[in-house]
């Protein structure tokens, strides 16, 4: 009987775009502080694409990916794009990512989960792996939500920002490295507390949509709290027991840059100490998608991420949707 394929993270990449948002930029813009949004989410800045859309985040975090591995673009089998923010419904950011990269042999869709889209994208792209249909898939999150932030409104416009991010998923050279564990979760009850309402087949473009404002996202902030800091925490802890780990087996929980609360609450149920958590949403604020692959890229950069290292992903976004990923490190920390 053969041995099971193993999918593992073979390199990184991301992208984010020159032009920084600071809070004191912010208070010129709408009714808020430094000092309240720092308190309250951890943010100081976050990074606006001014031109394109998400594909222009995508595409170089995509090829910077691809650099780090040193190989071309015509080896990908397959790209997935985690996205709420596409270029266009149709077709998919996937497909102009290709386009622009130059992978004319890889079949391309995107995945829409929110804030947990890589998590998920991540998954579904170790199961191409794992049945041994595919070589190398390429797992981009990215998302420029500047394009559907309301700037006159207090309670979203300060949390989100816009990156790319990338990982390469090959089958691993050692069965004990690479993506060992999963659990995804979803509940639809909770629709009504993160969304973006207008756009769709339910509610098309029209003036009143834009009147109403529809087409921005609105976030019922407090009801998404609440539900967040235990979503991310059970399973983060479901992760670790599953594995039969502690705090002290963890070496980097890697956590969804929603809240820096939400992500201390997380920390504390997985009893980790603090320099075991990447932290970056000071410098990008929620990034949705991209947030998760752009910590391991800028560990991993910074030679922070190391070969056989217990790394847990942990997200949760609108849909509801959350989950947590398990990774037994498979990259050498970058020369």
């Amino acid at each position: 009987m053969s041995e099971r394929i193993r999918a593992a993270i073979t390199a990184v990449g991301h992208y984010v775009p020159e032009k920084i948002l600071s809070n004191k930029e912010l208070e010129k813009m709408v009714d808020t502080t430094d000092e309240w949004i720092v308190t309250r989410t951890g943010i100081r800045e976050r990074r606006i694409l001014e031109q394109g859309g998400t594909s222009e985040l995508a595409a170089p975090a995509a090829l910077a990916c691809l650099k780090n591995r040193g190989i071309e673009a015509g080896e990908i089998d397959v790209i997935i794009v985690a996205t709420i923010s596409p270029d266009m419904f149709f077709p998919s950011t996937a497909c102009l990512v290709q386009e622009k990269i130059g992978a004319k042999n890889a079949w391309c869709f995107d995945v829409s989960a929110a804030c947990s889209g890589f998590v998920f994208a991540l998954v579904t792209g170790c199961q191409f792996i794992e049945a041994g249909t595919y070589k190398k898939v390429l797992v981009i999150g990215s998302d420029k939500m500047s394009a559907i932030t309301d700037y006159t409104d207090r309670n979203t416009c300060v949390l989100f920002g816009d990156a790319g991010a990338a990982v390469l998923l090959e089958p691993s050279d050692d069965p004990n490295l690479g993506v060992m564990d999963h659990r995804l979760y979803s509940d639809g009850a909770g629709k009504n507390a993160l969304y973006q309402k207008g756009g769709g087949s339910l509610n098309p473009p029209t003036y009143q949509t834009i009147d109403n404002k529809m087409h921005y996202i609105y976030q019922d902030g407090k009801s998404v709290f609440k539900v967040a800091v235990i979503g991310m925490a059970d399973v983060s802890a479901e992760i670790m027991k599953r594995n039969n780990l502690t705090g002290a087996d963890v070496d980097w929980l890697v956590p969804h840059q929603a809240n820096l609360r939400i992500i201390d609450a997380c920390r504390e149920r997985m009893n980790l100490d603090p320099s075991k958590v990447m932290i970056n949403i000071d410098k990008y604020g929620n990034t949705t998608a991209a947030t998760i692959p752009l910590c391991l890229s800028e560990w991993w950069h910074a030679g922070k991420l190391k070969r056989g290292q217990k790394v847990v992903l942990s997200s949760f976004g609108a849909g509801y949707t959350w989950g947590a990923v398990l990774v037994n490190w498979s990259i050498d920390p970058k020369s």
